[in-house]
């Protein structure tokens, strides 16, 4: 997000967060959207990617509670919710929060002592575009609820961490793309990602190049939509296979020759 633009924005959600929740201040945390330049339906194969991060973003503005609830209120959807630590559940009345809630449940199993926190999220990633909304969101809300309890986690892990929320709490058995240059990313730079390995290296992108990003109008709700299809029978492809080939894995294990 431009700068000029930063400033007023964020003050807005602060100024918001203190109507909501009574005053007291909170801290923000952002995450990025993506687009991804090479590799489609390769991050679960075990193959290469190269994705980029991009100026639209998810911000959380938090503060820790004194207790074991989270209550969380979206501008996006104009909606809030409101659930225990000790008893997350999906909502399917509130599908938006789901991905909060997956990085909460996942989050309090890693850290059991984690509180709980009020929560005001604001997002410029259009929803169900294929910009990754759901992973800036996961990896916003992992930071929160890391840094306000004072807990510590790598990027990589809390990338990690972000995937199993989305593939096992809400659903969309999703690689670890999204959530890793979601985390990860860097300005001005791809990011060439080893989905087998994590191993990462940023791939600077010349001034001069411009990535434009065109909205085909046609949404993506990526848990309903056949992306859980094609990575079932990416695996079945892969069983077939390995009767035939040992040692194959994943599709990345198979060479063009076999």
């Amino acid at each position: 997000m431009a700068n000029r633009q930063a400033g007023p924005r964020l003050r807005t959600l602060t100024d918001r967060f203190e109507v909501l929740y009574g005053p007291g201040g909170c801290r923000l945390f952002r995450a990025p959207g993506r687009v991804n330049l090479i590799g489609e339906h390769t991050d679960y194969n075990d193959g290469f990617v190269l994705p980029m991060a991009i100026d639209l973003d998810i911000v959380v503005a938090a503060r820790l509670r004194g207790d074991r609830r989270v209550r969380a209120y979206s501008t996006n959807f104009e909606a809030g919710v409101e659930f225990s630590l000790d008893a997350v559940a999906k909502d399917p009345a509130n599908a938006w929060a789901d991905y909060l809630r997956g990085v909460a449940f996942f989050i309090n199993e890693a850290f059991p002592v984690v509180g709980g926190m009020d929560v005001l999220m604001e997002g410029t990633v259009p929803i169900g575009s294929g910009l990754s909304s759901s992973a800036a969101v996961e990896i916003a809300t992992a930071l929160a609820f890391l840094r306000t309890n004072d807990l510590s986690m790598t990027r990589r892990e809390m990338a990690l961490l972000c995937q199993r929320a989305e593939s096992e709490f809400v659903g969309a058995r999703c690689g670890i793309m999204d959530q890793l240059v979601s985390a990860c990313g860097e300005r001005g730079a791809a990011l060439f990602l080893d989905c087998r390995s994590l191993e990462t290296q940023a791939v600077p992108i010349p001034d001069e190049v411009v990535v434009v990003v065109c909205d085909t109008m046609r949404r993506r709700e990526i848990a309903s939509s056949e992306y859980n299809r094609r990575r079932a029978e990416c695996e079945e492809a892969v069983r077939i296979l390995s009767e035939a080939l040992p040692g194959v894995t994943a599709l990345r294990d198979v060479s063009p020759e076999a």
